[in-house]
């Protein structure tokens, strides 16, 4: 199992709109994917971060919505939100409990 993790600096009034666009648009689109297997949106309403956390089934899995550019257009829906460009990054899940 591999998980992509992106951290998102949000703009203080608009992370309510960042956790509605989660929630209604791009937890069903990823739902749809191949390989998906669960999402989480964390945020810090006093430091105005967030993080998304998705499992994939495997690596090749999280490649193929960055190449197939489905990716790029779920971050776009929370350019509005944004402060800063979000961070990605992969993670092999090494321990799951």
């Amino acid at each position: 199992m591999f998980a992509r993790l992106v951290t998102f600096q949000w703009k203080s009034d608009m992370i309510d709109e960042a956790v509605r666009i989660y929630k209604e648009n791009v937890t069903p689109a990823r739902q749809s994917k191949k390989g998906s297997q669960a999402g989480y949106f964390l945020t810090d309403r006093k430091k105005g971060r967030g993080i998304a956390i998705t499992l994939w089934d495997n690596e090749e899995d999280i490649i193929a919505t960055e190449e197939s550019g489905f990716f790029q257009e779920q971050l776009a829906k929370f350019k509005d939100c944004l402060i800063a460009p979000p961070v990605r990054e992969i993670f092999e899940v090494s321990a799951h409990g």
